[in-house]
This record gives C-alpha cells, sequence and structure tokens, in this order.
C-alpha cells in the first residue's frame, strides 16, 4: 500500500527535489534577524515548509535557525533530523551545481544526495503514512540549516523546542549507522615573519570548507634578490605544480581532488601536497619557518597518528586528519584541519598528544568543532529494528556500519543515520557531479516511510 502510494507520487517526487536543489543553500552572513544563515538558506527553509502545508503537515519557522513539518497526534514525538544547507559547489562540474539537472535517470546537483533529496523523500514518506497508515504518535520532520558548518541551528532548536523520543537522520548510509567517530577541529597558528628572503605574501585556497578535503590551493612567495629566481625554479621543476613567475614573485598552485573529510583518502589533498613542498623549498635554501617544519614532521606525510606517539583504531576506523584550510590573515599563517577520532578514544587524549608535540615551538595551537562519538550497540532495537526495515523494503542483506562523518543522530539521544546512500554505492557527498538516481531516491522514500509506519505504531 504504501509503495503503490509512492510510486503514484514520482513526479511530484522528482519535482520538489528538483526545486529544492536549485536553491543554492549555502551558508552566508546574516540578512536579517530572521536569517541568520544568509537569504539563500531562508529560502530553503521557506520553500519546504510551504511545501509541507501543500500536503498537508503543521509547520513552523523557528526564527529562521531551522523549522519543522509535523502530523499526528499523542504524547510520543518521533523525528526525522534532515538539513536543507549545502556546501559550496566547487568546479568542475559537468552539469551546473544548482541546476537541478535530469540525466539518465539521475538528478545532478549539490545537495541531491546530501541532504536535500533524502529530506523530500522523509517528506513524501510522511504523506505516505499520514494517508495511509493509523499512527499513535507524533512525526515530526526537523530541517536544519547549519549543519554542514557549527550546527547552530539543532543548538536551537533543542533550546526551544520538543526532543524527540526516538529519530533517525536520512544523512548517512544504509542499512544504519551504529558508531559515529567524534569530531575536532585543530589551527596551527604563528606569526609570518618579514625578515626571511622569501616571503609568503598571499595563499588562496578558494574559502575550502574544514569538513571538505580541498582540490585548490595557491601560494604566493616574494623572492628577494639575494636568493637566485633561477634557482628557485630549478627545485620547483621537480615538483607537481603550475608556477607563475613574475619580476620577484612565484605563484605556486597544487591542484587535487575533493572528497569528505570522512574519508581523506578518497580524495587528493591540494594544501598538503603543497606545504610539504614549501617546506622542502625553504629548506633547500636554509630558512626554517616552524609551522612547516612542525607539519612535516607531525602531519605531512600520510597521516596515521604515529608520528604523535598516538595509533588508535577500532571498529569505526582509523584517526584520519584532513588538512582544510591554509590562511595568512593580519600577518598570521594559519593551518586548519579536521581530526575524526575512533570512538572508543576520548578527544582529551588527542588533544594532549598534540599539546605534547607543538609544546617547544612558538606555534599557537588552538581547537574548536568539536562534537562527542555516537555509539549503540549493533544489538540496539533501534538499530535491529531499521536493519530489518531495509533489508525487508530493499531486499538487501547488509550489516550496520560505523563512519567517520558527523551527522545530526548525534544531537539526540536515541537516534541513529539512516541511508541514504546503498551499500556499495560511491559516495557522492560533497563531490563535484553530486546526484541521486530516481530509483534510489524513490526506494529511499518507501524505506522511511515503512520506518515511520513502524516507530509511530508498534515500535
Amino acid at each position: 500500500m504504501l509503495n503503490t502510494y509512492i510510486d503514484s507520487i514520482k513526479n511530484q517526487i522528482i519535482h520538489s527535489t528538483c526545486e529544492l536543489i536549485k536553491i543554492p543553500s549555502v551558508q552566508s552572513n546574516p540578512t536579517s534577524p530572521t536569517e541568520p544563515f544568509g537569504k539563500n538558506c531562508a529560502n530553503a527553509l521557506e520553500y519546504t515548509l510551504e511545501l509541507g502545508k501543500s500536503l498537508g503537515f503543521r509547520a513552523k519557522n523557528l526564527d529562521g535557525y531551522c523549522g519543522y513539518l509535523e502530523f499526528g497526534e499523542g504524547s510520543e514525538l518521533v523525528g526525522i533530523i534532515g538539513h536543507l544547507d549545502v556546501v559550496p559547489a566547487g568546479e568542475n562540474w559537468t552539469f551546473p551545481a544548482f541546476d537541478a539537472s535530469l540525466h539518465n535517470e539521475k538528478i545532478y546537483g549539490r545537495g541531491a544526495i546530501d541532504d536535500k533529496g533524502p529530506v523530500i523523500a522523509s517528506l513524501y514518506a510522511m504523506k505516505a503514512v499520514m494517508e495511509n497508515c493509523n499512527v499513535k504518535k507524533r512525526v515530526r520532520l526537523i530541517l536544519g540549516l547549519d549543519e554542514e558548518n557549527d550546527w547552530r541551528c539543532i543548538h536551537y532548536y533543542k533550546q526551544v523546542e520538543e526532543i524527540p523520543s526516538i529519530s533517525f537522520s536520512p544523512d548517512a548510509d544504509f542499512p544504519c549507522i551504529y558508531a559515529e567517530k567524534s569530531l575536532l577541529h585543530l589551527h596551527l597558528s604563528q606569526e609570518n615573519p618579514s625578515n626571511t628572503p622569501i616571503q609568503i605574501i598571499d595563499i588562496d585556497c578558494k574559502n575550502n570548507a574544514i569538513n571538505v578535503v580541498p582540490k585548490y590551493c595557491s601560494i604566493t612567495l616574494e623572492i628577494a634578490p639575494t636568493i637566485s629566481l633561477a634557482k628557485c625554479l630549478a627545485f620547483l621543476k621537480n615538483y607537481d605544480l603550475q608556477t607563475i613567475v613574475t619580476k620577484n614573485t612565484i605563484k605556486l598552485i597544487s591542484t587535487g581532488m575533493a572528497a569528505h573529510a570522512a574519508h581523506p583518502e578518497l580524495g587528493n589533498n591540494a594544501i598538503s601536497k603543497l606545504l610539504v613542498i614549501l617546506f622542502e623549498f625553504f629548506k633547500n635554501f636554509s630558512i626554517d619557518l616552524p609551522i612547516l617544519s612542525y607539519f612535516h614532521q607531525y602531519f605531512g606525510t600520510e597521516f596515521n597518528g604515529k608520528s604523535l606517539g598516538i595509533h588508535f583504531e577500532d571498529e569505526s576506523g582509523k584517526l584520519t586528519l584532513n588538512v582544510a584550510q591554509f590562511t595568512l590573515e593580519h600577518g598570521k599563517l594559519c593551518i586548519s584541519s579536521d581530526l575524526r577520532i575512533p570512538v572508543h578514544t576520548s578527544v582529551s587524549t588527542i588533544q594532549e598528544k598534540i599539546h605534547q608535540a607543538f609544546a617547544p615551538s612558538n606555534i599557537n595551537v588552538t581547537y574548536d568543532g568539536q562534537k562527542p562519538a555516537l555509539y549503540l550497540p549493533k544489538d540496539a532495537k533501534l538499530i535491529t529494528t531499521l536493519c530489518d526495515i531495509f533489508h525487508e523494503v530493499s531486499g538487501l542483506e547488509a550489516n550496520p556500519v560505523a563512519i567517520g562523518g558527523a551527522t545530526y543522530a548525534r544531537a539526540f539521544a536515541n537516534c541513529v543515520s539512516f541511508g541514504p546512500n546503498l551499500p556499495g554505492h560511491k559516495d557522492m557527498c560533497h563531490q563535484a557531479d553530486e546526484f541521486i538516481s530516481i530509483d534510489n531516491l524513490l526506494l529511499c522514500c518507501k524505506i522511511y516511510a515503512k520506518a515511520i509506519e513502524r516507530l509511530a505504531t508498534t515500535y
């Protein structure tokens, strides 16, 4: 019954997904007190709330920080937590990132899989349940606008609204996520010295998000007359870099491949590559820049923590580090990185190891962006229930998984991430030509409908 209903509204689901993708909801500066994340994020929220109202749901905008759509009655609340903000589009798209292009039965666009497609699938799953089932609880789709950054949306929600007793987030992998690593953002900074014969005078990383493996970084060096420009170029020709030379400057351009910071091994980090080359370059001319030498010592090769005296790995995977940003602002050089820490390792342990390593230097070490790990046993009722539903609807066998990503699931107790990526499928999250296939969009909708029915009736 649910599947037949969802098949009958296929075109509506596709149309709504495309319309939402067309709103370029990359976070920007506040445009008003009720638009704290910028106009485009506000537009995405308003579109989704209006769509929900047209489908018969109760809707509420929570001062522009987030909103929700709800149906059903009762004292108990089932939650679905998704987000409408997206990371910047980046470059090298085959189809424009915000055109929602339809090609080969796929919808292309930023947010198609993360998280606009799954949000629309959840919305129409709610519609299917509302029209075809008698639920015993209220069901609420919570719509965040700051998931890709600081989660201010969800923090605001928790201050002013009811917390679901059980929930899922359609923002990771099927069949179900039982563990998510801790997150920590690490910032290393030092004064940019003005007395060296080679000066870093400009850095451009295209405003790369800290949770994205950077695919571009350029650094402009000013070369003093005491240094031979020809010797500089002779040294640099051995590396995979583009160089642009003027009278007394060299611009070094490093390119790589973007990926989600939860899976840095799937990308090619343009910043890390360039920092290692810079260290070798400065060393060749007997110039010591501590931020480069310390970076090279502890993070310059493939990171596994051993250089810091740590090598943590458990069922959730290895300790990983993504060097995401390199900046020169107000006379200071800063390297910012995203750490994903295995669930059974404390964040304080990692911080202590980093502190010990950098204590002898004049490098300033700060942290932010910390998010605690999520962990439920594989045999927890919520895990087994959602895995059973996935198998029942999809016909696929798969075991619950652990990830390095950070989803809204860790915002609430008794909440886990549930889809939309299918086992064995490439994760297009944060990548160029992000897409969701129409078949998978509809399958997600059917899986979420069954999950809503089960959680709101017999669970």
